[in-house]
């Protein structure tokens, strides 16, 4: 039994935390295969997260997806509203099988492949804030990874999003193949880092830069706990080597739990898989001072990249968690 557990100290109120998966049942995710293939689900496609609170899930082996956030959430009392950056494109919180517009930071994972976990950060779709990857209590590598830069502020003007709220990719913003790996430069051989890829590589060496950079960008684990943590300020967080397997002030149980429920938690602790029920609807009003919205969407693969943006408004630092436990059969 795996424990994949995210947790992220929040700096602005309007934040939304987005987990890309895959459908299960009669609904079939977009694939290049000739034939029909099912993937599994979580229990939502989109929720509110107060500060202080947590939120837990189960997902089989063999699960794929990918977590991003979306920033500048304006929702009403109802769920219907929009994000300036990462926004899915439902015009609501639940993201209904919709990915996020770019650019945006990506945590990419595939789960018990060939009997280990393949997971990444990516910045291939752009930035929006900073994200650590770190596993613990598996067998392996198991290295961290991440973006602990805030590339908002070193980003280009040619690549900037508003007022510095997210930079986009290069192939984002110019669209050329040379920058996007497409056409004629859709091999490794043929497409190179670019200057600008190079700027997010020097910035974030552990990240992907564009769609090439899997040599030093793609991590594996077995049997792991995995934290993922968006905007990470405690020193063991922000090191170079992103080193510590748990993020302070967290802790994570392998093993424990049925892996049954979704559990939810205004207390701000790591709260291990089992048969809660919890709604995290976090009140009435989606968006109030302090709350944090997030959110579930489809996807079928780990390499992705994702937007979101870096607010400055409202600096009410809290601790959010959310907990995503992970079964492998």
């Amino acid at each position: 039994m795996d424990y994949f557990s995210c947790c992220f100290p929040a700096l602005i109120s309007s934040f939304v935390l987005l987990l890309l998966v895959s459908y299960k049942g009669n609904d079939p995710t977009k694939n290049a295969l000739s034939i029909v293939t099912f993937y599994p689900r979580l229990d939502s496609t989109g929720f509110e997260l107060p500060q202080d609170s947590s939120r837990s899930f189960t997902a089989p082996t063999g699960w794929s997806g990918r977590f991003w956030a979306r920033t500048g959430c304006n929702f009403d009392e109802s769920g219907a509203g929009l994000c300036s950056t990462g926004d899915c494109g439902s015009g609501q919180v639940e993201c209904n099988g919709f990915g996020a517009a770019p650019p945006a930071t990506l945590a990419e994972f595939t789960l018990g492949s060939g009997g280990q976990d393949f997971y990444d950060v990516s910045l291939v779709d752009g930035y929006n804030l900073a994200m650590v990857v770190e596993g613990s209590g598996g067998s392996g590598m198991c290295a961290s990874t991440g973006c602990i830069s805030d590339l908002n502020i070193q980003c280009p003007q040619e690549l900037r999003v508003g007022e510095g709220d997210a930079c986009k990719s290069a192939c984002e913003a110019f669209g050329s193949p040379e920058y996007c790996c497409s056409g004629a430069f859709n091999t490794p051989a043929t497409c190179k880092p670019s200057v600008y890829s190079e700027m997010f590589k020097a910035a974030c060496p552990k990240s992907y830069s564009y769609a090439y950079d899997d040599a030093t960008s793609t991590f594996t684990c077995s049997g792991a706990d995995y934290t993922v943590t968006f905007c990470p300020s405690s020193p063991s967080q922000k090191s170079s080597s992103y080193s510590t397997p748990t993020t302070e002030g967290t802790t994570t149980s392998q093993g424990s739990g049925t892996g049954s429920g979704l559990e939810y938690t205004g207390s701000g602790s790591v709260i291990d898989s089992g048969a809660g029920s919890g709604t995290g609807s976090g009140g009435e009003t989606m968006l109030a001072d302090g709350s944090w919205l997030a959110g579930l969407a489809m996807g079928d693969s780990y390499k992705t990249a994702s937007p979101s943006a870096l607010q400055s408004a409202i600096m009410a630092f809290m601790t959010l968690v959310l907990i995503f436990a992970l079964l492998h059969s």
